[in-house]
């Protein structure tokens, strides 16, 4: 568990925003996320969410999909400019759709509903946990180990940035952590199961799209080219490979 200087532990400084229309679905999830540690501030309405997240920027968002006001899909589309935070959206077990439109709009990532509320709260802290640290094994040797360069495109995992020609790059949370992974594994493909292991701590179904989604976002972020990728190469049923030289 991560700790301040003080002793006491980051989670209990986390705030976390569900934005739920079903009152008694939100309460049950607030009780239980406050009783393990979380602050918790429910919002019923897509609408109203849309300013709260810009203005009270939580640690965390928990969006479900379907909301008055504004749908969970629109509510993500539209704060995502301004809130750098992770959305974990909630979405119906078999909507395949759903859960791909959702990663489009900037998700970092999904939970089918109905929702269990400790893999609910081991998401969370999975997301948040990934923000608020650098985590040692994903640590690469040589020169400034948070650091990467190519070219014109730096990753640096210290500060959760990259830059293109000198431009930072709009990433989200999830974004930022799959091309820290792919870039600090340089000239090594990773398997889809690697990927799905390593940040996501579940086993790959072999269905779930999520990674391929969010490579595709990732590519145009880094000067790739999506329908001729030179940078993050798609290797046919294996995984992925970031090219170092290009």
């Amino acid at each position: 568990m991560l700790k301040q200087e003080n002793g006491q532990s980051l989670e209990e400084n986390w705030r976390i925003l569900i934005v739920e229309d079903d009152e008694r679905l939100a309460t049950l999830t607030k009780d239980y996320l406050e009783s393990n540690g979380l602050k918790v501030a429910v919002e019923g309405d897509g609408g109203r969410a849309i300013e709260r997240i810009k203005t009270e920027q939580p640690d965390l968002v928990v969006l479900d999909l379907m909301l008055p006001g504004e749908d969970g899909l629109a509510v993500c589309r539209i704060v995502r400019p301004y809130y750098k935070g992770p959305i974990l959206m909630l979405t119906a077990r078999t909507e395949d759709l759903d859960q791909v439109l959702g990663l489009e709009m900037g998700a970092d990532d999904y939970v089918a509903k109905p929702v269990r509320p400790r893999v609910l709260l081991a998401r969370i802290r999975a997301l948040l946990r990934r923000v608020k640290e650098v985590p040692e094994e994903q640590v690469v040797d040589g020169g400034s180990d948070n650091r990467l360069t190519f070219g014109n495109l730096v990753v640096d995992n210290a500060m959760r940035e990259a830059w293109l020609e000198g431009k930072s790059i709009d990433l989200t949370s999830a974004e930022f952590d799959l091309l820290w992974l792919l870039s600090s594994s340089a000239g090594r493909v990773l398997t889809r199961e690697e990927i799905f292991h390593q940040l996501r701590g579940i086993e790959y179904d072999g269905q779930d799209r999520s990674i391929d989604v969010r490579v595709s976002r990732i590519r145009p972020k880094v000067g790739d080219d999506p329908m001729n990728p030179k940078r993050i190469k798609t290797v046919r049923s294996k995984g992925y490979l970031f090219v170092k030289e290009i």
